[in-house]
C-alpha cells in the first residue's frame, strides 16, 4: 500500500473499552459475565459508572475514566487516537435521548477513522468476541495522518 496509509497492529492482548448507556448497563454487565473467560485475558477500561458496575458485579478489573456525560466518551476517543484502545463495546440505548449525544457521535467517528472494531449491541459484541482475531494479532491500514497534514499544509 502506498504512503497515504500506515499499518497498525492490534496485539494479541487487546485493550477493550466497555461503555453502556444507563438503560443498557444491566445488559453489558450480563454480557461481561458471560464472556468473563475471554475478557480476563485483555486489558479493560470503560466510562465511569459502567466500569465500576462491571468490576463490582463480575470481579473483572476495569480501569474507569469519567462518566460519559462528564467527558468519558471523549477520554476513550483520545485513547483510540493514542493507540491505547483497540476495541470498543458500547451498548447504546437507541430509545433514550442522551444529553452527551455529540460526544457519542465523536467517539463513533474516531473509531471509524482509526479502523477500530466497535460493537454497539449484544449481537455484534457476540460476533466480535468469538472471532478468531481475539486470539491473535490483527494488522489494519489507517490513514497516514502525518502525511495528510503535511500535504494539506503545503497546499495552502
Amino acid at each position: 500500500m502506498h504512503d497515504s496509509y500506515i499499518t497498525f497492529t492490534i496485539g494479541k492482548q487487546k485493550s477493550i473499552a466497555l461503555i453502556a448507556h444507563d438503560g443498557k448497563k444491566k445488559e453489558i454487565i450480563e454480557w461481561c459475565e458471560e464472556n468473563k473467560d475471554i475478557l480476563k485475558n485483555h486489558f479493560l477500561c470503560g466510562t465511569g459508572t459502567t466500569a465500576r458496575m462491571i468490576t463490582d458485579r463480575t470481579g473483572l478489573p476495569v480501569k474507569g475514566y469519567n462518566s460519559g456525560p462528564l467527558g468519558g466518551d471523549q477520554q476513550i476517543g483520545a485513547k483510540v487516537v493514542e493507540g491505547k484502545v483497540d476495541f470498543i463495546v458500547f451498548f447504546s440505548d437507541p430509545l433514550e435521548a442522551q444529553p452527551h449525544d455529540p460526544d457519542v457521535k465523536a467517539l463513533l467517528r474516531i473509531a471509524q477513522v482509526y479502523d477500530i472494531p466497535i460493537a454497539n449491541n449484544k449481537a455484534t459484541a457476540d460476533f466480535l468476541i468469538t472471532s478468531s482475531y481475539m486470539d491473535r494479532e490483527y494488522e489494519h491500514q489507517v490513514i497516514n495522518f502525518k502525511k495528510n497534514v503535511n500535504d494539506r499544509a503545503s497546499s495552502l
